[in-house]
């Protein structure tokens, strides 16, 4: 029986590394996500402890108005670096949806090669199959035709 041969393995082996570099590709961009989300989450903190000193400043007593203008001024460069994460993070999010997006079309590539390769392969079962009958049926024929000499 002959050894089946795809003959696009080497295609299909470059497909698979695509599609396998894809993949780290749009890791990479979800570590990228991931980290905003940790800088934005520490900014939403520090906004949160900022405005708690803010209004304990505020309340009954003395009020030190110049913390209180520090504290505003605090409030407004984390507010702006909340904002200029946001608009990086949606930037990333946009990347995370192309990478994505080639991720699927490598692996519809890589999966239409496969099946490609599993049709020629039961193709050539079922040929190897009908030449291994033909040959059987061949040694019947002969066994047949000695009994029938002698």
């Amino acid at each position: 029986m002959a050894k089946f041969k795809f003959r696009l393995a080497t295609l299909l082996r470059l497909r698979e590394a695509t599609r396998d570099e894809r993949r780290g590709v749009l890791a990479e961009a979800y570590r990228a996500d991931d980290v905003l989300r940790e800088h934005l989450d520490r900014l939403g903190e520090e906004l949160g402890r900022l405005q708690a000193q803010c209004r304990q400043a505020a309340g009954p007593g003395t009020v030190d108005v110049d913390r209180l203008v520090e504290a505003q001024r605090y409030e407004v460069t984390l507010r702006a670096q909340q904002n200029r994460l946001s608009e990086q993070r949606e930037s990333v999010r946009a990347e995370i949806d192309r990478r994505r997006q080639a991720l699927l079309a490598a692996d519809r590539e890589v999966r239409l090669l496969e099946k490609l390769r599993e049709k020629q392969a039961w193709r050539h079962r079922q040929e190897e199959n009908r030449r291994e009958i033909k040959q059987l049926d061949e040694v019947a024929g002969q066994l047949a035709t000695r009994e029938k000499v002698s």
